[in-house]
């Protein structure tokens, strides 16, 4: 029996399995059949889902947990287009993603014209790069492709395969190299003398540590650092749990709280010395813009990537290592007492105070009621809106992506499929994700792809029949409330619908009993906390 030729999308999916990669989202259509076919052949799981902008968020769900490239599918046409705003996000949040998409050959396109469409123009701006398929390079696309994704800042890369090449033998002798691993460097000379010279000099220092740190596994260097100089420190949304949120020295969150900022920026400006380690802006609101002026301060940015993006600027710019870097700073460095006013206990206990624990209900309420109750290793997600916000400061991690979210671009309608992502990795993990009831409706049809998953997270949902967010700011401005609010609906019910369970809860009693329920069933469980509308006014 003799086998068949590797195809050429055979060679794409075998590369995408090295790397990897075991879940593949999408939605198929004739021009992605073979592709599907070879992902599976490859040992790549192909999951359906109802529409592509919440798979995409599915793949990134998965990443987070198996640490490989997201991987999105989508056939010609108006396929690739669904999966614009999840690929823009994946470019804004530094999200590693493989975005595979089907197209009409060259030279049919000639003199046809149904759903032909120039992908690749379109998504170029959004992407990291942009490839077509060919059969002889096949291999080469795939490594450059995965490459490209993970290398700092990851973010995703589009390969358009047209119909014929994805069928297209791959020739016995085409080139396969896999990718060389890249070595680690430090910083060294003048520079480096110049800060360790400031971090045996500072009195106040504070350390703001960003995303770059969740790839470069510098976790354990990191907290022996900041604990060996007593350095307290703030870490962005998607850094939360790089160092578990109850470290004496962690000073919590900060991103788009102007309450946090309140308490923060002061602290910010006080210090001698700012480390930004692996601290990328693009997560923060317009209020961290230049925070700390190195005119003044000794800053120290340690990061990724040069600093184009000019939201701060500092005195020392170190694109480097993490874990080299910070070793190079430490070694023979002497330590010295810092913040002797106490300043920074102070801040955590005005944070402590203005995101208390104790409502009778409301949202603060559901999301501390909710982390009392969940165990230490649930996995949460959160959508954008006013809920994100005090979640945000008000959700305790205890790892590193415990709670993962779309901070950056700020996406609508993440929460509900991030959260199955996170299942389908981790299917004995509690995973839990909150939405705002505008961004649930966005994505509700999904609550079928998690029945035919058979995955079971929660899915709670603050029902307060408005943009929250976006009405509060309308009433800041003293404008009329328009385009805001909404009819509410029975949340509940919907999950009952879908095939999972629904509880309706509107006190804390309720919340509880219904989440111990949620915790031990068998399918996914739709949780509506109804809350009245101006619950977040002087929360967030």
């Amino acid at each position: 029996m003799t086998s068949r030729p590797k195809r050429a999308a055979d060679v794409l999916a075998e590369r995408l399995y090295q790397a990897g990669c075991r879940h593949a989202f999408g939605m198929p259509g004739g021009e992605v059949l073979t592709l599907v076919d070879a992902l599976e052949q490859a040992g790549i799981r192909f999951h359906l889902i109802k529409h592509e902008n919440a798979g995409g968020f599915m793949a990134e769900g998965v990443h987070h947990r198996d640490g490989a490239p997201a991987i999105l599918l989508a056939t010609v046409g108006p396929g690739a287009m669904n999966g614009v705003n999840v690929i823009a996000n994946a470019e804004q949040d530094r999200v590693p993603m493989i975005v595979l998409s089907g197209c009409v050959d060259a030279d049919e396109a000639l003199t046809y014209t149904h759903q032909v469409l120039d992908h690749q123009q379109v998504l170029r701006p959004i992407t990291k790069q942009s490839f077509r398929l060919t059969a002889a390079g096949a291999g080469i696309i795939a490594d450059k492709a995965v490459a490209i994704a993970t290398e700092p800042r990851c973010g995703p890369v589009h390969i358009d395969v047209p119909i014929s090449v994805a069928d297209q033998p791959v020739p016995a002798d085409a080139a396969c190299p896999m990718r060389p691993v890249a070595s680690t460097v430090a910083p060294r000379g003048g520079d480096a003398a110049k800060a360790r010279d400031a971090l045996a000099k500072t009195d106040r220092p504070i350390a703001i540590i960003g995303l770059d740190v969740l790839y470069d596994d510098s976790q354990t260097v990191l907290q022996a650092f900041l604990e060996q100089f007593n350095i307290p420190f703030i870490t962005t949304y998607k850094a939360k749990g790089i160092l578990p949120e109850d470290h004496p020295l962690c000073l919590g969150g900060a991103g788009l709280s102007p309450l946090a900022d309140k308490h923060l920026l002061p602290l910010v400006a006080q210090a001698d010395l700012v480390l930004c380690i692996g601290y990328d802006p693009i997560e923060m609101r317009v209020g961290w813009r230049d925070a700390f002026d190195p005119a003044k301060q000794m800053v120290i940015d340690i990061a990724a990537v040069p600093n184009t993006h000019y939201m701060h600027q500092a005195t020392l710019n170190f694109v480097a290592d993490t874990c080299e870097t910070l070793e190079m700073l430490a070694n023979t460095t002497p330590t010295r007492a810092t913040w002797a006013g106490g300043e920074p206990l102070k801040v955590q206990e005005a944070l402590a105070d203005a995101f208390p624990q104790d409502d009778d209900w409301g949202p603060a309420a559901v999301i501390a009621e909710t982390r009392a109750v969940m165990p230490k290793t649930t996995l949460a997600t959160a959508d954008s809106g006013a809920h994100r916000i005090l979640l945000s400061q008000m959700w305790r991690c205890d790892e590193p992506r415990g709670l993962i979210q779309s901070s950056a671009l700020c996406t609508m309608g993440c929460a509900v499929p991030m959260a199955m992502g996170l299942k389908l990795a981790e299917p004995d993990r509690p995973v839990i994700s909150f939405s705002g009831d505008a961004g649930f409706l966005m994505v509700a049809g999904e609550l079928a792809s998690a029945a035919e998953m058979d995955v079971a997270p929660i899915f709670l949902v603050f029902v307060d029949a408005s943009l929250a967010l976006i009405e509060l700011k309308q009433r800041q401005r003293q404008l009329t409330n328009r385009g805001v609010d909404f009819v509410r609906h029975d949340f509940a019910a919907m999950g009952r619908a879908f095939g999972g369970y629904g509880h309706t809860v509107t006190s804390r009693s309720e919340l509880r009993a219904a989440l111990k329920e949620a915790l031990k069933a068998d399918r996914f469980t739709v949780i509506a906390a109804e809350i009245d509308q101006g619950g977040y006014d002087g929360r967030i």
